[in-house]
């Protein structure tokens, strides 16, 4: 269809970009739900004169409208043909604060965290709270009325949205506000559309009869969350139709609507004084999900801040996802459920009594066999364990998913345990376990059936579960949906829900509002089957490929592409914390998400025709950003490793294209730094001197402005081998460790690698280093994996039988030494990748070797000297994906005088020769502008800056003009 529609008339009129390629198309054909639909075009507006032509462009063609915000709807609400309108890039300003009314306006690209980030230190803050927080935005959450953990205090966006400013489908400017009865009166008397908005719903809610099938049809207004198509039960309390009652505002009706009304373009939002400072948690452990429930009655008499639920199910899920296993250090045994449970205070005191006086009435009543208490600041970690929940869920193997379609009923509190029991037996009819988990205290249990959307059978399941559950919410006068909306999911029960005459409502309220159905259409009424048009076509085969890595343990190199269910963790900015997806982080564009690339791996490896399924060169660009950070090993919470999956398809690629000459020259640096380090002088003088740096930089097409990285005057090795190896142990404890001498600290930083060796043996260690291969990280990068399957062999060879928990290896450089951790396993096969698996544990960064040392009390604060020094650390990406940046800091620290901040930075932008190569060197260096050179130019000219990665280095050097150290040389330096 996109073909024959002039989209370069609509392109000649807007500031912002239009894109129609198929990469593009792909990026956007998905949300956070099961849905799949190529929309024709993509436009990312600068202004509200791009979206006013947009939408005269669609009326002129008939083309549907999507606005799409961070893309997390779990309901397809942003998914569909037409033209995607994505406001993230560029809609993203916060316009206005009036602290003293309290009150702020924004553009709908803000993030929610990010404002709330802003407001502190006016003292106020935006209450409803997502678990998706961190990357959903303002106006996505006023498209589905977003509620979150919070709202039994705050209620939901609704309760807090003030004013709109919108365009029409007329493409008229049109604001929402509360009105008085002489102002709405006045309203009724405009003309063109505005007017006859008014108008419509003052004659269509005026009618008696209407106004009762409303109030017997429409979910209990005892319950919290209710999205249930438009919200006119509410409008029938405001002072139009109720005498006394408020003021009537349409922002009320737009509010949950998902786009099919209108096009929101400013927000002006009510905002609260910040809770009490103090907040202690209470888990709450529990041997079943309906002692949980009923649980749940007796916490909500006790007014906690936020109650959450989450099943043994999910539970379990956490023990394998590397960040969250981090975050179950408060659960005890093996519960069935636990509640989280937040109470608020002036002071710790004040929150731990209100907390222990609901142990009190647990007990009383004989809920619960535990019950931890968890105070700040470890508290973030409880709720971290809780938000990751619903991308937890797509870590089932396999092709069978926990499926978002039921996961949104809400019932009365009172309601929940019949109803949860109800549902249970249902579930057990059709053969399936649900899995449990969300809004306890708000009377939403976020439910979801195991299904195999690929399977015939498991849709038709798909849609008679969901029909069923309708059946059952409506027995009990609930809203199918409490948060998450209609969308494409819901939509089609809406009729059973609420009544045919009120559906008829709500599709006379949207013909009013958009006479030419152009916005987002399908949804809320008129929606498609809600069975069809899902990511995976019926019956499709999952193809196998011969691949360098191993990916038997995910079921195949595309399923591990499937396991994202499109969440959207990955597109969290710096202020949020973590590594994941430096190149969003500087571009703000879909393609450079985990998601994006993801999307766009599965898009193409799925409806291939190719020879070589991986011969496109839309998957190309999707992966030319990918820096390979790592940060989405443990930050994703489905594991969508994309590291590993842009090497294999690096790998796979070559064999159509071939191998650059830079690219096999970056593969292999090792090999020309060793012809180097014959005559280290003279290569330093070509590397350096202007002329014959150029030329050089211009050969390998490395940036201009990149210096290169100079040898050292003698390598590692021949350093060891004339005088490291008979230096003497100092105080020996019988304590031996192996060495790696990595390719990287060899030859460009062998200073380095001796400061190492001396340190070891300063405080009490054999060091041994015997001869091996290099670590095949550059080849890795490079998607040259026979060669590093090669390294790898060799070095599994090498070390096996000499390496255990009493004798570890021990690595200076991070990317070097965790590839033994990481990749070895997957590159290698039978009695090899056993041998690498059983190696892996024992392979340590040195910092986090001496780290667990001094923990262990082998290693004292008193072997160092006591001079006040303040330190700077950035941790490497590998190191804050795979281990941890806080062994670093902790070892930094040994020194009494010692401080260490930690510079809340994601990755240095550098990435191995990511930041060398031309094409990339600006985005490089954007991504050090986030966080990381700021910081380390505002530090004082006496700290220290230290990190453990040379590239990381390198970047500091070349963006931030200061010389940073490794951590080993902080300590050498400190050693008494």
């Amino acid at each position: 269809m996109s073909d024959s529609i002039p989209f370069s008339e609509l392109s000649d009129q807007l500031e912002g970009e239009l894109f129609t390629s198929s990469l593009w198309r792909t990026l956007y054909a998905t949300d956070g739900s099961v849905y799949r639909q190529l929309p024709d075009a993509v436009v990312l507006p600068r202004s509200t004169e791009d979206i006013k032509a947009v939408i005269r462009f669609a009326g002129k063609h008939q083309l549907p409208i999507i606005p799409r915000a961070a893309g997390t709807s779990l309901a397809g609400q942003v998914v569909g043909e037409g033209i995607v309108v994505d406001i993230s890039r560029h809609f993203n300003r916060i316009l206005e604060v009036d602290a003293e009314a309290g009150w702020v306006r924004v553009q709908p690209g803000v993030i929610r965290d990010e404002l709330n980030q802003y407001l502190r230190p006016y003292g106020l803050f935006f209450g409803p709270n997502t678990s998706t927080a961190n990357r959903c935005m303002i106006g996505g959450m006023v498209g589905n009325n977003s509620c979150g953990s919070t709202s039994i205090v705050y209620g939901s966006t609704r309760d807090h949205v003030l004013e709109l400013k919108t365009v029409l489908s007329d493409g008229s400017e049109v604001s929402f506000q509360a009105l008085s009865g002489e102002e709405f009166a006045e309203k009724c008397e405009l003309e063109g559309l505005e007017g006859g908005i008014y108008r419509q719903l003052k004659d269509a809610l005026s009618d008696p009869a209407r106004q009762e099938s409303i109030r017997e049809q429409y979910p209990k207004e005892g319950i919290r969350r209710r999205n249930t198509g438009y919200a006119v039960d509410l409008l029938l309390h405001s002072n139009i139709f109720a005498e006394g009652g408020p003021d009537f505002n349409a922002c009320t009706l737009l509010c949950g609507s998902e786009g099919t009304l209108a096009f929101t373009t400013e927000i002006k939002l009510h905002l609260n004084p910040l809770p009490a400072p103090k907040e202690v948690v209470l888990c709450a452990h529990f041997t079943s999900i309906d002692e949980s429930l009923r649980a749940v009655q007796i916490a909500m008499a006790h007014q906690p801040s936020a109650c959450e639920l989450m099943d043994k199910i999910i539970l379990d899920l956490t023990k394998k996802n590397i960040e969250q296993q981090k975050n179950r250090f408060f659960v005890e045994g093996d519960p069935a459920a636990i509640l989280m449970i937040e109470f608020r205070g002036a002071t710790p005191e004040e929150a731990e009594t209100r907390a222990d006086t609901l142990i009190d009435a647990f007990r009383a009543a004989g809920f619960g066999y535990a019950f931890p208490k968890v105070f700040a600041p470890a508290t973030k970690r409880v709720w971290d364990l809780r938000k990751a929940g619903l991308g937890i869920l797509a870590n089932l193997p396999g092709d069978p998913k926990a499926v978002a379609c039921i996961e949104d009923t809400a019932v009365e509190i009172a309601d929940l345990p019949e109803y949860i029991a109800e549902f249970s037996e249902m579930m057990a009819e059709f053969g399936q376990e649900a899995v449990y988990y969300a809004h306890a205290g708000a009377g939403e249990i976020h439910l979801r059936p195991i299904l195999n959307l690929k399977d015939r059978k498991d849709r038709q399941l798909f849609y008679d579960i969901t029909y069923a559950t309708a059946q059952l919410v409506k027995k009990y006068r609930g809203s199918l949906s409490g948060e998450h909306g209609d969308g494409r999911v819901r939509a089609p029960f809406l009729s059973d829900m609420i009544g045919a005459d009120n559906y008829q409502l709500l599709r006379e309220i949207k013909s009013t509002w958009d006479p030419q159905g152009i916005f987002n259409p399908g949804k809320i009424v008129d929606a498609p089957p809600m069975n069809t048009t899902l990511r995976y076509e019926e019956g499709q085969e999952t193809p196998g490929y011969d691949t360098a890595f191993d990916f038997s343990g995910v079921g195949g190199l595309l399923r591990l592409a499937e396991k994202c269910n499109g969440s959207g963790d990955c597109r969290k900015l710096s202020f949020a914390g973590g590594v994941m997806c430096p190149s969003y982080r500087a571009t703000r564009e879909e393609k450079d998400t985990t998601r994006g690339r993801a999307n766009v791996l599965r898009e193409f490896l799925t409806r291939n025709t190719k020879e070589n399924p991986f011969d496109h060169p839309e998957i190309a660009t999707a992966m030319d950003l990918c820096i390979s950070c790592k940060g989405c090993t443990a930050e994703c919470p489905s594991n969508v490793d994309m590291s590993t999956l842009k090497s294999e398809f690096q790998y796979q690629y070559h064999k159509s294209h071939g191998a650059s000459f830079r690219t096999r020259f970056f593969s292999r640096i090792s090999r020309y730094n060793r012809l180097g380090s014959l005559f280290p002088a003279l290569s330093n003088f070509f590397l350096t001197n202007t002329l014959t740096a150029a030329w050089i930089k211009s050969i390998l097409g490395v940036a201009p402005q990149r210096s290169l990285p100079a040898l050292s005057d003698r390598s590692l090795w021949k350093w060891w081998n004339r005088e490291g190896k008979d230096l003497p142990v100092n105080a020996p404890h019988g304590r031996q460790v192996y060495l790696f001498c990595d390719e990287f600290i060899n030859y460009n930083e062998a200073e380095i690698g001796e400061k190492t060796v001396r340190l070891l043996l300063h405080l009490g260690y054999e060091v041994r280093m015997i001869a091996h291969a290099e670590s095949g990280r550059a080849a890795i990068s490079k998607g040259m994996l026979d060669d590093a399957r090669q390294l790898a062999r060799a070095n599994v060879e090498t070390f096996s039988g000499r390496i255990d928990e009493h004798t570890p290896l021990l690595g200076i450089e991070p990317s070097a030494i965790l590839t033994f951790r990481d990749e070895y396993p997957n590159l290698l096969r039978g009695q090899a990748q056993e041998r690498a698996r059983q190696l892996a544990p024992h392979c340590l960064l040195v910092d986090e070797f001496l780290a667990r040392e001094a923990a262990a009390g082998f290693i004292r604060s008193e072997q160092f000297h006591d001079v006040s020094r303040k330190i700077l650390l950035h941790g490497h990406c590998h190191q804050k994906a795979l281990g941890d940046v806080a062994q670093s800091a902790f070892l930094l620290s040994l020194p009494a005088n010692y401080t260490v901040e930690v510079i809340p930075s994601g990755c240095c932008g550098m990435a191995g020769s990511f930041g060398y190569e031309e094409e990339h060197y600006d985005l490089s260096m954007k991504i050090g502008e986030l966080v990381l050179f700021p910081a380390v130019r505002e530090a004082p000219a006496d700290a220290v800056i230290a990190a453990p990665g040379t590239s990381c280095r390198h970047q500091i050097r070349d963006g931030a003009e200061r010389q940073a150290l490794h951590p080993v040389e902080v300590l050498w330096d400190a050693v008494k």
